[in-house]
C-alpha cells in the first residue's frame, strides 16, 4: 500500500508546528490514521485535542532515517498517511533520495518560511535556504509587512521556484499570493520590448509565468544558443542562471522557430530579433511562448553572461 508522505520544511519558529496543528484541527487526520515525525523541538507543541488519530514519533539525527526505518515504523502505527516536521538545518536531498521506502511516496513539500529573517538565512545558510524554496510544492512567507512584501518580490523567487504556489501570509492575519495577475515587470504598451541583459530571468519568468501577457509581443534580446538533444529539430536558446551558488545552475531556454537557426553553433552567443506566440509546445509539456524569429546574428556576450538573483 503507498503511503503519502507530507514534508513540513523550514528553519526553527518559521511557524511548522502552527501549521501542523492548524491542519489538524481541519479536520486533515479525521479519517485516516497519521504518523506525525517530528525532527526537531521548537517552542510550541502540538496540540493535545487534535491527535486523537495521530501517532507522534521523535527523530533525534538524521542518520536515523533509512527505508529500514521507516518501514519498520510502518509496521508499528500502520499509519495511512505521514507527515514529517523536518529540522531546517538537515539537507532534504538525502532523504527524498535515498530516506524513504518505495511505498512511502513524498507527494507534497510545504516550506514556512519567517519573512523577517529570510535574508539573514540566505546571507548565512544559503544552500539549505534555497534547497528548501527550490523543492518546495507550497511556499508560505509568514510575518509579512509592506516592507518585506516589497524585499521578497524584488527577489523574483519564481525563478527558484516556477511550480509552487507561494504566499504571502501578513502580520494582520491577511495573506495573499506572491504574484498577482496585474503585475508585470515591463511596459509592453507598444508592443515591443528590448530585453535588458541583466534582466533576462526576470523577463523569462514573467513571459512563462504569463504567455498571454507577451502573445504577439515583438522581443530583441541576446542568448546563448542550444540545440535540444531531447526534442529532435527544437532550437532553445537561453541564459544560464544562478539561483544561489554555483551549484544551483539553471539553463532558461525558449523555443524558438525560423529559418537560420541551425547555423548557429551550441553555446554561441546570439541576438535574437522574434515575435512571442502562445502556443502548445511538447518541449514546455503544454502552453507556452514560442517565439518565431525574423532575425538573428552573432553578437558578443553580455558584460553579465550569468543569470542571478
Amino acid at each position: 500500500m503507498d503511503i503519502p508522505v507530507y514534508l513540513i520544511a523550514g528553519f526553527l519558529d518559521a511557524g511548522k508546528t502552527s501549521f501542523i496543528n492548524g491542519i489538524l484541527r481541519d479536520g486533515f487526520a479525521a479519517e485516516d490514521r497519521t504518523l506525525l515525525l517530528c525532527c526537531e523541538e521548537g517552542e510550541l507543541g502540538y496540540d493535545p485535542h487534535v491527535l486523537s488519530n495521530v501517532f507522534t514519533y521523535t527523530i533525534d539525527e538524521p542518520e536515523q532515517m533509512t527505508p529500514d526505518f521507516f518501514k519498520r515504523l510502518e509496521k508499528q502505527y500502520r499509519p495511512k498517511q505521514v507527515i514529517v516536521e523536518y529540522n531546517g538545518m538537515w539537507s532534504m536531498e538525502k532523504l527524498y533520495r535515498e530516506g524513504l521506502p518505495a511505498n512511502w511516496i513524498l507527494y507534497q513539500i510545504m516550506c514556512l518560511v519567517d519573512a523577517r529573517t529570510f535574508e539573514m538565512y540566505v546571507k548565512n545558510m544559503g544552500q539549505l535556504m534555497m534547497e528548501k524554496i527550490t523543492n518546495a510544492d507550497m511556499l508560505i512567507f509568514d510575518h509579512c509587512n509592506e516592507q518585506l512584501r516589497a524585499q521578497l518580490r524584488s527577489r523574483n523567487l519564481r525563478m527558484v521556484n516556477r511550480r509552487a504556489d507561494i504566499y504571502l501570509e501578513n502580520e494582520d492575519g491577511t495573506s495573499e499570493e506572491y504574484v498577482t495577475p496585474e503585475m508585470s515587470p515591463f511596459d509592453l504598451s507598444d508592443g515591443h520590448l528590448d530585453v535588458p541583459d541583466d534582466d533576462y530571468g526576470v523577463w523569462y519568468v514573467d513571459m512563462m509565468d504569463n504567455p498571454d501577457r507577451y502573445d504577439g509581443v515583438t522581443v530583441r534580446y541576446k542568448a546563448v544558443m542550444c540545440h535540444s538533444k531531447k526534442f529532435k529539430g527544437v532550437h532553445c536558446p537561453g541564459r544560464f542562471a544562478m539561483v544561489c551558488c554555483d551549484k544551483d545552475m539553471q539553463f532558461l531556454a525558449l523555443v524558438c522557430r525560423g529559418e537560420g537557426l541551425e547555423n548557429f553553433k551550441d553555446k554561441e552567443w546570439v541576438k535574437i530579433h522574434a515575435t512571442v506566440k502562445k502556443e502548445k509546445c511538447d518541449a514546455y509539456q503544454g502552453d507556452g511562448p514560442v517565439l518565431y524569429v525574423s532575425s538573428i546574428a552573432a553578437t558578443t556576450k553580455p558584460a553579465n553572461e550569468m543569470v542571478s538573483f
